[in-house]
């Protein structure tokens, strides 16, 4: 398995640059994984998602798929589209650092 460094500290990541152990994780490396996805920065929504995303890794061991997320997140699918343009599950899940959720191309 490929290795990345973020903020000084060298993750394992799978060969679509996800998190294999999302253990690994700290927050002061979500900006940079969100400039590699294009997202020059983060706001106080797009945190609401990313800790949302691990919040439902941690109780679930998947995170959730875009429309469980508009449901149940508090922020609309139309503004997730907004904040996480290039596919919202798949897109804030890299930057939460947990796998990819099942269901995402």
């Amino acid at each position: 398995m490929p290795t990345v460094t973020y903020a000084g500290t060298a993750v394992t990541v799978n060969d679509e640059g996800f998190f294999t152990d999302p253990a690994q994780w700290r927050e002061d490396m979500a900006p940079l994984i969100a400039r590699q996805e294009g997202i020059t920065q983060l706001t106080d929504r797009h945190w609401q998602v990313i800790k949302f995303m691990r919040h439902e890794y941690e109780a679930k061991g998947t995170g959730p798929t875009v429309r469980v997320l508009g449901k149940t997140s508090g922020v609309s699918v139309k503004e997730l589209y907004q904040l996480f343009p290039h596919g919202p599950a798949k897109e804030a899940a890299k930057i939460a650092g947990i796998p990819k959720p099942r269901g995402c191309v």
